[in-house]
């Protein structure tokens, strides 16, 4: 049986960059993966250009049971030091919106980088490999693969969660986790794209591909400005995918579609110098006119010219517009779902380690683990960080 000091399930971002930190400390690495290449949500990330991480990275940006378990990682592996390390690589990078990094080029570069730093630990990769069973031992634990067993001092499972089944994704890490009898908090999509109930889906068909700002508020006052995108299946874009995260089934989420605007400063301007005009054609000054149109045939703004507003329809004008209150019939779910929320609970782990206090040489890292980040890179940067964390404790350090 071959032996190693550990062996690292999952070759994703924070399987591979924990087999490369601890093979670089010394340690002998065997990362294993079902799938025939690497990265291969990487690959798919940030449309083919991974967003890395994100200069704005803090704790208020995850959402977990245990607010306070991420603090430790992100500290002491920041989003500076893997800038650095892309840097080093010469990978070239560019700021898109509100702190995200993408490559310039390909996510290629950033599987490759993690390849490359695998290769200076002499990794051992064994891709194609289901594992049949995981078995502690006096030692450590024993593995079986189709076709040979493994042992290992560590095991560190960073398998990720149940986003993206298309692409691997497995209940694998939580199977593990319960079979070591520790506790595995209930999962669901998030970074999700909503759908819509049948009479607002039909009505709404006309805008699909339609983008605009707005701001997106869940009913616990958790609000993103950014743009929303009405798609054949519903609402999608930036802020609808940050808000689904907050979002539970059967609760409303409210949508400001003027949020750069004092809707009632521009209609008092516009009656007074455009008195005749129709309302429908002054708020396509600021809106696209199939969303204006699409407002008008569900009642939210009345058909008239500016002079014939009454004060009491632009009062309920301004609050349709600016809170417009939508109830999602439900989300796409994990076929189309970034990351998964929920996983293995943190209370179980040590948030300097990532071991399980319970099973000393168990680790998890990663998505698999009750952390969820924001879009813009902020599950990237959890990988690096509890990956970070991780080696230095197996590898001693």
């Amino acid at each position: 049986m071959e032996q190693f000091d550990v062996v690292v399930i999952g070759a994703g971002a924070a399987g591979m960059f924990f087999a490369a930190q601890a093979g670089q400390l010394g340690c002998r690495v065997l990362l294993l993966d079902n799938g025939k290449k690497p990265g291969r949500k990487i690959l798919m990330s940030g449309g083919g250009r991974c967003n890395f991480t994100n200069m704005y990275v803090e704790p208020a940006a995850y959402l977990s049971s245990n607010p306070h378990f991420c603090k430790s990682a992100l500290a002491r592996y920041t989003q500076w030091d893997f800038i650095d390390l892309i840097n080093r690589h010469g990978i070239a990078y560019h700021e898109k919106t509100l702190g995200q990094l993408f490559c310039d080029d390909s996510a290629q570069q950033v599987v490759d980088l993690l390849v490359k730093e695998c290769e200076l630990g002499q990794v051992v990769f064994r891709l194609r490999s289901e594992v049949l069973s995981v078995e502690k031992t006096a030692d450590g634990f024993e593995l079986t693969l189709n076709g040979e067993m493994v042992s290992a001092r560590s095991l560190v499972v960073a398998s990720g969660g149940l986003s993206m089944p298309g692409l691997g994704a497995t209940p694998f890490g939580y199977k593990v986790a319960e079979q070591f009898g520790l506790n595995v908090l209930p999962t669901r999509a998030g970074l999700v794209p909503f759908t819509l109930h049948k009479p607002l889906l039909e009505q709404s068909q006309t805008l699909s591909g339609v983008s605009v700002p707005a701001v997106v508020t869940a009913e616990n006052d958790t609000s993103f400005r950014e743009s929303i995108l009405f798609t054949h299946r519903g609402l999608s874009g930036p802020a609808v995918l940050q808000i689904s995260s907050y979002w539970r089934p059967g609760e409303f989420v409210s949508v400001n579609l003027l949020p750069e605007l004092s809707l009632e400063e521009f209609l008092s301007e516009q009656r007074l110098a455009h008195p005749n005009q129709s309302l429908k054609n002054t708020l396509a000054l600021h809106m696209p006119k199939r969303l204006v149109e699409f407002l008008q045939g569900l009642g939210q703004l009345p058909d008239v010219t500016l002079k014939q507003l009454t004060s009491a329809q632009q009062t309920v004008l301004i609050e349709n517009l600016q809170n417009w209150r939508i109830q999602p019939n439900g989300t796409e779910g994990y076929r189309t779902a970034e990351v998964t929320l929920g996983g293995v609970d943190t209370r179980e782990l040590s948030s300097k380690t990532m071991e399980a206090s319970k099973v000393p040489g168990l680790y998890f890292i990663g998505e698999v683990v009750d952390v969820t980040g924001w879009l813009g890179g902020y599950n990237f940067q959890w990988a690096w960080s509890s990956a970070w964390a991780c080696a230095q404790a197996v590898a001693g350090h």
